[in-house]
């Protein structure tokens, strides 16, 4: 069944290739072309093009659907185009003329535009409690482990004292500005395109602002061109977001395979979290984060892929933004994964706590001694200059103690601040009407 079917046969070589991975994929928007299918037969029950014991036959078929995408049951039969086609042909069998009218002023354009919207926000929520659940594994990590102290480097070089409070506590900070920047992507995404159909409207008197605040959209895309103009956009914002987020993630997969190693020996993982060598007998390789951060960084070129796809198009649709479905969609169930091993391994994570002991790093406290000759009133040049002239003479034995207590340094990490930062963000992103809007829609029937 196609819904564009109009009685020629397309050949079936042409036809397995448009098709593509649509079948595939679009499993995944099931649940969501249903409910925006009861959103739309609900606004189309207001302007009379159905009545409403038509109306009350589609919602509670569809809701029918609804519970067996639920439980798994729900398949795209051989023959059938897509789930939109699907969904229709499954309210037809059962309710025969009814079933074809919920159709009316919609187009398959802007189903599968609604459809990866309630799809893309479902997902944003998923990996926003993701984020927090590792940003607070991360700050319970720098709570614990704060007054341990490790070098920090620049240029890879021995610089300055750090500790683990501050390393860990690093990455946490990073993924709040993470989940701003995907927020604004949750905005954009959080807009109803339903009723642009085709890209150019519709002569039916639809009421979208209907559909918006059924769908528990913030608002709507109003322009039907610049709805139909932002699939691809959409998502390239989107993946812009999720690239951040495992852009930190895999500068954090990075660190620990560094630190893991023999010559740095800062953290350790148990043993069964690590893999071996089938000829090294004395190997524990950091697999799991190498593999973190291979999969993150093909996640960070996923925007670059959208926007190669969709550059050099010019408004209205063009069947190319199908293929966007096969790079965007898997990767949020990629991300997740990544984010999930991740948390789990730092649960089991040691760290190294009398690291800076050891007089290979005695030359971390020399920019502390140079600051001590300063509040003794040395000018700081002439500082600088006395401790690299006993560092050069071999005479150089460090001081060890340290006192840093402003704002972010390692004596005042402001876990308490990045945490309500954390908190604030969270708090901004409006899921629960989303929830809300849902499930009252299921709930009228």
């Amino acid at each position: 069944m196609k819904l564009w079917d109009k009685g020629t046969a397309v050949n079936a070589l042409i036809e397995n290739f448009t098709v593509g991975k649509d079948r595939e994929l679009d499993l995944y928007l099931a649940k969501f072309d249903v409910l925006g299918s009861i959103a739309h037969a609900r606004m189309l029950a207001t302007i009379d093009l159905l009545t409403e014991n038509e109306l009350s036959e589609l919602q509670a078929e569809l809701v029918e659907i609804y519970r067996i995408i639920e439980k798994g049951d729900f398949r795209i039969e051989e023959g059938v185009e897509d789930v939109h086609s699907q969904v229709e042909l499954m309210l037809t069998r059962k309710l025969g003329d009814t079933g074809k009218k919920i159709h009316s002023g919609r187009s398959r354009n802007d189903q599968v535009l609604l459809d990866l919207k309630l799809f893309t926000r479902s997902e944003i929520q998923k990996l926003v409690s993701a984020v927090s659940e590792l940003f607070e594994k991360l700050m319970a990590k720098a709570e614990a482990n704060k007054q341990y102290l490790m070098p920090g480097y620049t240029h890879l070089q021995v610089a300055m004292p750090s500790s683990f409070g501050l390393w860990f506590s690093a990455y946490a900070e990073s993924l709040v500005d993470d989940l701003v920047l995907l927020q604004a992507a949750f905005r954009i995404t959080n807009q109803n395109p339903l009723g642009s159909a085709a890209g150019y409207g519709s002569s039916f008197p639809l009421n979208r602002q209907m559909t918006t605040d059924l769908l528990g959209f913030e608002s709507m895309n109003y322009n039907v061109i610049y709805a139909q103009m932002g699939r691809g956009k959409m998502e390239k914002t989107v993946a812009f977001a999720l690239s951040s987020v495992a852009a930190t993630i895999s500068k954090f997969a990075f660190d620990v395979c560094l630190f893991m190693s023999q010559n740095f020996g800062f953290v350790a993982l148990p043993d069964e979290l690590t893999t071996g060598s089938s000829i090294m007998p004395h190997k524990k390789n950091p697999d799991v984060f190498e593999l973190v951060r291979s999969h993150c960084n093909k996640i960070q070129a996923i925007p670059y892929q959208i926007s190669l796809m969709t550059n050099n198009l010019p408004s209205g649709y063009f069947r190319d933004l199908q293929i966007l479905k096969e790079v965007f969609m898997p990767a949020f169930g990629e991300l997740l994964d990544c984010i999930s091993i991740v948390g789990f391994a730092i649960d089991q994570m040691s760290v190294n706590k009398d690291l800076l002991a050891d007089d290979r790093y005695k030359y971390v406290f020399s920019v502390e001694d140079v600051n001590k000759l300063v509040q003794q009133g040395v000018p700081f040049r002439d500082a600088y200059k006395m401790i690299g002239a006993s560092i050069n003479a071999g005479t150089y034995e460090p001081g060890r103690e340290i006192n840093h207590t402003h704002e972010g340094s390692l004596g005042n990490l402001c876990l308490e601040q990045i945490s309500d930062r954390m908190k604030n963000v969270i708090q901004s992103y409006d899921f629960r009407n989303i929830e809300k809007a849902f499930e009252w829609l299921l709930e009228q029937h």
